[in-house]
């Protein structure tokens, strides 16, 4: 079997038949070379939008389902659950306001 290696990459045995590729000016030990730069992960004040699913009797939210930033997030999450949940209480806020609520059909 033929394999085609570019120059820009290096080949070392790891054990026996295990190759691995890297970057020229990688580390051998597998550590990464820095940090990579990602978004720092959001506090519970920026995720202002969730969806809860209330419990039969309607007393208490016995789940919450989603949180997000986004208001279309957040109503695309609620629209959902109003799909799988459809005979259940259903509420979308935003912080502490009630946005969107379904409650079942009439009975």
């Amino acid at each position: 079997m033929r394999v085609n290696v570019s120059r820009n990459l290096s080949v070392t045995s790891v054990s026996g038949s295990l190759l691995r590729l890297a970057p020229p000016g990688d580390r051998e030990d597998g550590a990464p070379r820095g940090i990579p730069s990602r978004p720092a992960p959001a506090d519970r004040e920026d995720l202002p939008y969730k969806v809860e699913i209330w419990n039969e009797s309607g007393a208490a939210v016995e789940q919450i389902v989603a949180v997000t930033a986004n208001a279309s997030i957040g109503y695309a999450a609620y629209y959902a659950a109003t799909r799988e949940y459809p005979d259940r209480h259903i509420t979308l806020r935003h912080k502490n306001s009630v946005v969107a609520r379904w409650s079942g059909p009439p009975h």
